[in-house]
């Protein structure tokens, strides 16, 4: 894919990337622990929707 930009405004945005403030490195993604946190999280707030119907019933 082509760039749309003139040469002078690609090199601005090629020399403002390469900042070292936009050069962050990053965990890598890890399925299995957001599987389990949303899990956690479910079965959490399940529990707690069953603790306050009963203390309410």
């Amino acid at each position: 894919m082509t760039s749309r930009l003139s040469p002078e405004d690609q090199q601005k945005v090629d020399q403002y990337l390469s900042a070292p403030q936009h050069q962050v490195e990053r965990q890598p993604f890890r399925v299995w622990h957001l599987l389990a946190l949303v899990m956690v999280v479910t079965i959490g707030l399940g529990l707690l929707s069953r603790l306050l119907s009963r203390l309410v019933l």
